[in-house]
C-alpha cells in the first residue's frame, strides 16, 4: 500500500503540472500563435483520434489491468502475447475502411471546412498511437510502475507542443510541418512508453493464449463500448461542430471548454487514490467504509471544484480581455460547461464504485445509450444555437448521466453521496456569487483577478472554518493556525 500511496502523491503532482503547461498552450500559445482555423484543425484532429482511441486499443488497456494479476509467471507472457495481438482486430479493420472508402470519408468531414480532408489518415495516426500508448501505460501499471506514464501521459506531449508552437511562431517550421510533427510527436511518446515498458518485462512471444481467452475478448469488446462512449461525451462535440461551422469555431469552443475544464483538476488528483481505495472496500465487503468515503469525496470535491467554478466564473470578464478578441465569446458555454463538471465531482467516487462492482456491465450500457443521445442532441442543436448547443448537447447529457449513475448507486447500494453539509456548501456558493458579481477593479486584468480571487477564497474558507461545515477545511486551517507564531 505504500507504493500505491507514494505514486498516487507524484501521480496527482504531475496532473497539476500538466494541466498549468495545458492551461498555458491553449489560452495563450494555441490562440496567439496559430492561425484560428489551424488551431481549430488540430483540435478536429485530437478529438477525433481520442474518439477512434477504444476501438484502436480493443480494450486492451482495461482488460490487461483486470486480468494480468490472475495469471501465473509462466502464463503472463501468452497473456500478454495475446494484449499485443488483440488490438489488431480494431486497427486492421479500421484501416481498411480508411484505405477504401478514403475519398467518401474525406468529402464528408470536410462538407463544411473543405481544408480538413487532407488530414485524414492524420486522425489514424493519432489514434493509433493513443492506443497503443494506453496499452504499454496499463502494461506499466500492472507493474506497479505508473508515474513515468502519468508524466508521459500529462506532461510530455504539452510540452513537446509548447515546443512546436515557439518554432512555429521563430519561423522554423511552417503549418504543414507542425502538423506532421505533432502527430509524430504522439508517436514519439508512445514508442517511449514502450521501450519504458520494456524495461520492465520484456515481452517473450508465445501463442499459447490463456485457456479463457474467449472471456477476456469479451471484456475487452464491453470495455470497448464503455471508452468508447465516454469519450465521446467528451469530444463529439468539437468532431460534431466541424459538420455544421467554419473551422475557426472549433478552436473558439476549446478554449472556452478548456477553461471550464479546469474545475475536473482536482476530481482527477483525487481518483488517483480514492479508486484503489474503493476496489478495497468493495472487495473486503466494508459498507460502512464505502458510505463514508463516498459521502467524504463527494463533499471535499464539491468544496474545490465549487471554489474553481466561483473563480473562473467570476473573473471572466477579466480573464477574456487576456485572450484574443475572438475568444472571448464564449461565457455561455464555460457556464455551462462548468457546472457539468461541477455535477462530475459532486458524485465523488461513484464511478469507482460502480466500475469495481458486479455491475460494470450495467453502466457499460448505459453509458453506451447517453453517447448515442449525446451524438442527437449535438445534431439538433449546433445547427440552431452553434457553439453555445454543443455546450447545451454536453450539459444535457452529462446530467441526465450522472443523475441515472446517481440513482443507480442508490438502488443497489442503498445510500446517497448528498449530506446537510452538501447543502450548505451550496448555499455558501450561492452566497458568494451574489456578493461578487458585480464586484469590478479597474486595474490590469491579473491584478483584478488576484483581488476579486483573493476576497473570494479568503471569505469561502472563513464561511467553511466558522460553521464547520467541513472536517477537512477545519482541521487544514486549524493547523495552519497552530504554526503562525503568537507574539508575547
Amino acid at each position: 500500500m505504500g507504493i500505491v500511496q507514494k505514486q498516487s502523491v507524484q501521480n496527482v503532482i504531475i496532473t497539476y503540472i500538466g494541466f498549468f503547461i495545458a492551461a498555458i498552450n491553449t489560452l495563450f500559445l494555441y490562440t496567439k500563435i496559430l492561425p484560428d482555423a489551424y488551431y481549430g484543425l488540430v483540435t478536429f484532429i485530437l478529438a477525433s483520434g481520442a474518439i477512434l482511441m477504444p476501438i484502436l486499443a480493443f480494450g486492451v488497456h482495461n482488460t490487461m489491468v483486470k486480468y494480468f494479476s490472475n495469471f501465473s509467471e509462466e502464463d503472463k507472457d501468452g497473456f500478454l502475447t495475446l494484449m499485443m495481438l488483440t488490438p489488431l482486430l480494431g486497427i486492421l479493420p479500421v484501416a481498411l475502411i480508411f484505405s477504401i472508402w478514403q475519398e467518401p470519408l474525406g468529402n464528408w468531414i470536410s462538407k463544411e471546412n473543405p481544408m480538413v480532408k487532407d488530414y485524414l489518415w492524420y486522425i489514424f495516426l493519432v489514434g493509433l498511437a493513443m492506443a497503443y500508448f494506453e496499452v504499454f501505460y496499463a502494461w506499466c501499471r500492472v507493474h506497479m510502475k505508473s508515474v513515468f506514464g502519468n508524466f508521459m501521459k500529462e506532461v510530455f506531449a504539452r510540452v513537446g507542443v509548447s515546443l512546436l508552437l515557439a518554432l512555429f511562431y521563430f519561423g522554423a517550421i511552417n503549418l504543414d510541418v507542425f502538423l506532421k510533427l505533432l502527430v509524430g510527436l504522439h508517436l514519439l511518446r508512445t514508442i517511449i512508453i514502450q521501450l519504458y515498458a520494456y524495461t520492465l518485462r520484456f515481452p517473450r512471444f508465445n501463442l499459447n493464449f490463456p485457456a479463457h481467452t474467449k472471456e477476456i475478448l469479451s471484456y475487452s469488446v464491453l470495455i470497448i463500448l464503455g471508452g468508447s462512449a465516454a469519450l465521446v461525451l467528451l469530444e463529439i462535440d468539437k468532431v460534431m461542430l466541424n459538420q455544421f461551422i467554419s473551422i475557426e469555431n472549433v478552436a473558439y469552443y476549446s478554449v472556452a471548454v478548456y477553461i471550464a475544464t479546469v474545475i475536473i483538476v482536482p476530481s482527477r488528483a483525487m481518483h488517483q487514490i480514492t479508486y484503489p481505495l474503493t476496489a478495497e472496500l468493495l472487495n473486503s465487503g466494508d459498507e460502512a467504509g464505502l458510505k463514508k468515503l463516498y459521502q467524504r469525496t463527494s463533499l471535499t470535491l464539491l468544496i474545490a471544484s465549487g471554489l474553481l467554478f466561483l473563480l473562473i466564473i467570476l473573473n471572466m470578464k477579466d480573464l477574456f480581455l487576456l485572450l484574443p478578441e475572438n475568444y472571448r465569446g464564449g461565457f455561455s458555454i464555460v457556464l455551462l460547461i462548468g457546472l457539468a463538471k461541477v455535477m462530475d465531482s459532486i458524485l465523488g467516487n461513484n464511478n469507482a464504485i460502480l466500475y469495481n462492482s458486479k455491475y460494470y456491465r450495467t453502466v457499460l450500457f448505459f453509458g453506451v445509450g447517453l453517447a448515442i443521445l449525446t451524438i442527437v442532441l449535438n445534431y439538433l442543436l449546433i445547427p440552431k444555437f452553434g457553439l453555445e448547443g454543443a455546450a447545451m448537447a454536453s450539459f444535457i447529457s452529462i446530467f441526465i448521466f450522472n443523475g441515472v449513475k446517481l440513482a443507480f448507486v442508490r438502488m443497489k447500494f442503498g445510500y446517497w453521496p448528498f449530506t446537510a453539509a452538501t447543502f450548505k456548501i451550496l448555499a455558501t456558493l450561492v452566497l458568494l456569487v451574489v456578493l461578487f458579481r458585480f464586484l469590478e477593479f479597474s486595474f490590469h486584468p491579473l491584478i483584478n483577478i488576484g483581488l476579486k480571487s483573493g476576497l473570494i477564497v479568503l471569505m469561502y474558507v472563513g464561511i467553511l472554518y466558522r460553521f464547520n461545515i467541513s472536517e477537512d477545511v477545519t482541521g487544514y486551517v486549524s493547523k495552519w493556525f497552530k504554526k503562525i507564531p503568537r507574539s508575547g
